[in-house]
């Protein structure tokens, strides 16, 4: 990118009181350590953790809060439901990061920041249980939102994507799938061999595209039964979620560090599910705290 390139007003909307458009902060309130949450609610149950706080933003679906634990500075924000939430989330991270709001340019000095996205998630696998923490090693998102961007096959892995597309048999009409692996090292830090490295799904989709028939008919009914079925060097694919494939992806393209870890509240094969999850989602939520 042209780094003298002006962005327009209208590629970046600032606020009257120099926020970004969507999520309401302003660059000094960004802090380089971010929890990254679904749930606007939830943003409150990390932030409890917190030593302090300096900041409460709301704005629609996105909810941050900014402070210290342990004398490291931290921040949680929500982002809703979907890829196209996080896509929004994590654009204006980076902006508030790298981009001189006065000026409008990219900054000379990269600014790089570390986003771990806690969330719930089905596990696929029968050894995977409720309760367990599942780490999307990989993230394969349905959403085909990276591939409007320049330079994707850059950041993934293209022989992943092929054996997939070619062992699912997939629809041509559907967006083009994308593989994108978690920063190593921030898997490492979080997980410290306690959690399970997954190849995770991120759908689209909490019904169909995540093989649920309610009233509709699904255009491929055995489309989980493949991605069950489905060895990348040996390994299976571990569960769903949404956002990991597009939060690692961007954050990749960006020169970030992004991991996604869930905690496992439904298994799909043996159609059991969890609604009193919020203590197995607390104890995550506590960890990645410690160790972010």
């Amino acid at each position: 990118m042209d780094k003298d390139r002006i962005i327009p007003a209208s590629e970046l909307i600032i606020n009257s009181d120099g926020s970004v458009f969507h999520i309401h902060l302003r660059p000094d309130q960004l802090r380089d350590k971010i929890i990254l949450v679904g749930d606007p609610d939830r943003v409150d149950m990390v932030a409890s953790y917190f030593d302090t706080v300096d900041y409460d933003v709301r704005s629609r679906e996105f909810h941050a809060i900014g402070g210290t634990y342990k004398g490291k500075p931290l921040m949680c924000i929500s982002h809703g439901i979907g890829p196209d939430n996080i896509e929004i989330v994590v654009t204006e991270l980076d902006a508030l990061a790298n981009i001189d709001f006065e000026t409008r340019k990219v900054r000379k000095e990269h600014r790089t920041l570390e986003m771990v996205r806690v969330g719930t998630s089905g596990s696929l696998q029968e050894d995977i249980h409720l309760g367990d923490f599942v780490m999307a090693s990989k993230g394969t998102g349905f959403d085909g939102i990276l591939n409007f961007y320049a330079d994707r096959n850059t950041v993934c892995d293209l022989e992943f994507e092929n054996a997939f597309v070619k062992h699912t048999g997939w629809i041509p009409t559907w967006a083009a799938p994308y593989t994108v692996n978690a920063d190593a090292e921030l898997m490492e830090r979080i997980g410290r061999g306690e959690m399970i490295f997954g190849y995770t799904m991120a759908a689209v989709g909490f019904y169909a595209p995540q093989g649920r028939m309610v009233r509709l008919p699904l255009a491929d009914p055995k489309l989980n039964e493949k991605i069950e079925s489905f060895r990348y060097n040996g390994k299976p694919v571990t569960n769903y979620e949404m956002e990991s494939a597009c939060l690692q992806g961007l954050a990749a393209l960006l020169g970030h560090k992004a991991m996604t870890v869930c905690c496992i509240i439904a298994e799909r094969r043996e159609t059991k599910a969890n609604t009193d999850y919020k203590p197995s989602v607390a104890k995550l939520v506590k960890t990645v705290v410690d160790r972010i």
